[in-house]
């Protein structure tokens, strides 16, 4: 297996940040918010190794990351508010944010999932940069 550099894999996972094919840093991976092409308009690379459970790790980093910012955002409006938090304003936010979320987060996630298994395995596509 051939190894991937650690300025290589920073370059992926910056590409996948931006909605871009890590392999080649193209744009035009996504057809919509949450729709992701099979494989990269102009190099090939296939986004899907064709497991059926290959992007569970996608999931868990979009659930991850939207917890994380919820979490955020609840504290600072706690501590913003102390003493007298408005717990209503609170909790129809908190219920918006949970939901709203996951779907901001999702192509982002895809992306940064994809940049980190090219980094680990970079030779198991095709059109994958060696």
């Amino acid at each position: 297996m051939a190894s991937t550099s650690l300025r290589q894999a920073a370059t992926y996972v910056a590409r996948a940040l931006v909605r871009h094919c890590p392999n080649c840093g193209a744009g035009g991976v996504f057809t919509g918010w949450l729709a992701m092409r099979e494989t990269c308009p102009t190099c090939g690379f296939r986004f899907d190794r064709g497991e059926h459970d290959h992007f569970l790790g996608a999931y868990l980093f979009n659930f991850v990351a939207a917890e994380l910012v919820f979490a955020l955002v609840f504290v600072l409006t706690l501590l913003a508010t102390w003493p007298t938090p408005p717990w209503t304003a609170i909790t129809w936010m908190s219920a918006l944010l949970v939901v709203v979320l996951p779907v901001l987060a999702y192509p982002f996630t895809r992306g940064l999932w994809i940049a980190i298994d090219l980094a680990i395995r970079p030779d198991d596509r095709t059109g994958a940069e060696v």
